[in-house]
C-alpha cells in the first residue's frame, strides 16, 4: 500500500456538512423516540468526532441536524393536540403562552447543544490525533 496515497473515502466522509446534518436529524429523531433528549447530543458528538471535516462543519451539522430532529416532532405534536400541553408549558415561562415561540426556543436550545457537541467532537479528534504539519 502506498503511504502517500489518499485515504479511501466513504459516502459519509465528504466535505459537505449537510449530509452529516441530515444523518443527525434522522438518527436523532429515532433516538429521541425511546431515549432522553440528550442522547441525541451524544450522537452528535460521536458522529462529528468521526466525520466532521472542521469545527465549523461539526457545529453546523450538529446545530441543523439536532435542531431539525427536535423542531419537526415538536411542531407536529403541538399541531396534533391544538397545543394544549405546549400552551400550558409556555405559560409557565416568560413566553406569553405562545406555542410557536416555545417550539422555536426549545429548538434553539437543542440546536445549540447539538452544535456545541459537534464542535467538541471535532476538537477532541484534533486533540487526540492532530493533523500532520504540511511539509
Amino acid at each position: 500500500m502506498n503511504p502517500t496515497a489518499p485515504a479511501p473515502t466513504t459516502w459519509l466522509s465528504t466535505r459537505n456538512p449537510w449530509i452529516l446534518a441530515l444523518l443527525l436529524a434522522v438518527l436523532g429523531a429515532v433516538l429521541q423516540l425511546g431515549l432522553p433528549w440528550w442522547s441525541a447530543v451524544v450522537l452528535a458528538f460521536g458522529l462529528c468526532f468521526g466525520q466532521a471535516q472542521s469545527g465549523k462543519a461539526g457545529f453546523l451539522a450538529g446545530f441543523v441536524g439536532l435542531g431539525l430532529s427536535w423542531l419537526v416532532p415538536a411542531a407536529w405534536l403541538a399541531f396534533q393536540n391544538n397545543g394544549l400541553l405546549a400552551h400550558r408549558v409556555a405559560q409557565l415561562l416568560p413566553l406569553g403562552g405562545s406555542v410557536p415561540v416555545l417550539v422555536l426556543v426549545t429548538t434553539l436550545i437543542i440546536g445549540l447543544a447539538g452544535g456545541l457537541a459537534g464542535l467538541a467532537g471535532r476538537w477532541v479528534r484534533e486533540a487526540i490525533a492532530p493533523a500532520r504539519a504540511a511539509r
